[in-house]
């Protein structure tokens, strides 16, 4: 981790579009805008899911950003979702950037029977990010769940 004694103009404009570019990515799930968050990738982006975190085999790598479609709009099974988006991370290198950042997911579901059931998953991002026409988007986006937790709720 570096400290960072003295940030350039510059460098803050980067790093606040780049944690806007992240809480759109959640904004854009939350709301079931499928075309909106793709949009937030680069046309040859690599997203890849590890639902058994660090260190497991991927259950799905895609590549392209319309290869994103569907992963996006499954959300659509679920009720409601919201999501957290924690600390984060930024490392700058001209017009690409890594970074980590945190979230918790919750997906809401009601079942045929009417009971309801939240899943919320801890997930940490690995991103690589492009920064296209003076946009940043997403180049890669390895998504980790750490853990899941699933519970019934009530009304």
């Amino acid at each position: 981790m570096t400290i960072h004694t003295e940030i350039t103009p510059t460098e803050v404009a980067d790093r606040v579009a780049i944690r806007v570019l992240v809480d759109a990515y959640a904004h854009c799930a939350d709301r079931r805008d499928a075309q909106g968050q793709r949009s937030l990738f680069t046309e040859d982006t690599h997203f890849v899911v590890h639902m058994d975190g660090q260190g497991s085999e991927p259950t799905q790598v895609l590549d392209g950003r319309e290869a994103l479609t569907p992963v996006f709009e499954d959300l659509n099974r679920y009720t409601a979702t919201m999501h957290f988006n924690g600390q984060s991370t930024i490392a700058l290198d001209g017009d690409r950037a890594t970074g980590e950042s945190y979230c918790m997911a919750h997906h809401l579901s009601v079942g045929a029977d009417g009971q309801r059931t939240l899943m919320i998953a801890a997930i940490r991002y690995y991103d690589t990010f492009a920064k296209q026409t003076g946009a940043w988007l997403f180049a890669e986006r390895r998504l980790l769940v750490d853990w899941i937790e699933t519970r019934r709720v009530s009304a």
